[in-house]
């Protein structure tokens, strides 16, 4: 895709209110990093209070995925996952204006020998991971040590658009956005030997996906991953991020790459995905977007799992 670029058309008074709130948005992120981690939590909980779709579909998450836990245990992991949220609001504002410097002080990486490798050898790497809600800050401090692409959909809103993908793009400016639906875009980066973000944890429906289980749950699973790997003769690299509870900044983790992947079939690849994606968080339940409907899609015969938006 091409580098966004500034049009004249953004000063045209529909978008006034999306500036003003930029504009705050700019000004709050000003302040320490321990004072936004209390903005956020505070956001959080009124997130919690009037966000009801959302704590609905959160809720029924945790109880499918964590049903040996007590009620007021989940009611405890629910309300951090908000308050996870509330931050990550921040922290995406952090990764867009934060000085190369300042956010640079926040990452603690790990592993990073392992993209390295794959660079010098001129091997393409399926940077799997999965969508915490640090997902922003965590892109933001990997790709200013290492040159990352990313999948991504444009937003509706081409000025919100412009200022994601102009924040998004400015710590590395050799890395490439790739839309989501550009299969060969994709394969042709990776047998160029990039590193490409990509996340296989969500529902996308059953059409482009198998059903294998999740935390003991039939859940639609895309096979993709194997595909990617396959034709674009690329590593399947695990990577896992976490904000750290004593305020120092983000764990950023690179593990080794996946071995015997792609395996025989595509449905045992979707099962050792999922194990992975189950362990992971397991680990940090709380930093996850518990707010997606994970599984609904069923298979023929299932119920549905939700209940209907109000």
């Amino acid at each position: 895709m091409d580098r966004p670029r500034f049009r004249r058309a953004f000063l045209a008074p529909r978008f006034w209110p999306l500036w003003c709130g930029l504009g705050l948005l700019w000004l709050t992120v000003q302040l320490p990093y321990p004072a936004l981690l209390a903005i956020g939590r505070f956001l959080g909980a009124v997130m919690y209070r009037f966000a009801s779709d959302r704590r609905r579909i959160a809720k029924r998450n945790l109880e499918l995925c964590f049903p040996e836990k007590s009620a007021a245990e989940r009611k405890r992991l629910l309300k951090e996952n908000f308050a996870s949220t509330g931050i990550a609001f921040f922290e995406m504002a952090m990764s867009w204006w934060w000085s190369r410097q300042r956010l640079a002080k926040l990452a603690h990486v790990e592993g990073l020998e392992h993209l390295q490798k794959a660079q010098r050898e001129g091997t393409g790497v399926i940077l799997m991971a999965v969508h915490f809600t640090t997902l922003e800050i965590g892109a933001a401090l990997l790709g200013q040590q290492h040159t990352i692409d990313g999948m991504y959909r444009e937003h509706k809103n081409p000025l919100f658009d412009f200022i994601q993908r102009q924040g998004r793009e400015r710590h590395n400016l050799d890395s490439l956005a790739v839309e989501r639906d550009d299969v060969r875009g994709m394969l042709k980066l990776l047998r160029s030997g990039r590193a490409i973000w990509y996340a296989p944890d969500q529902d996308y429906g059953a059409k482009q996906s198998i059903f294998v289980p999740l935390f003991g749950i039939q859940a639609a699973t895309v096979t993709a991953t194997s595909k990617f790997a396959r034709l674009g003769k690329a590593l399947v690299v695990p990577f896992t991020q976490e904000r750290l509870a004593d305020g120092s900044g983000y764990r950023l983790v690179i593990h080794p790459p996946l071995e015997g992947f792609p395996g025989e079939t595509e449905e045992a690849d979707c099962i050792r995905i999922n194990q992975w994606v189950e362990g992971v968080l397991r680990e940090c339940p709380e930093q996850y977007l518990w707010a997606h409907r994970r599984f609904k899609s069923r298979p023929p015969g299932e119920p549905k799992l939700y209940a209907k938006r109000r």
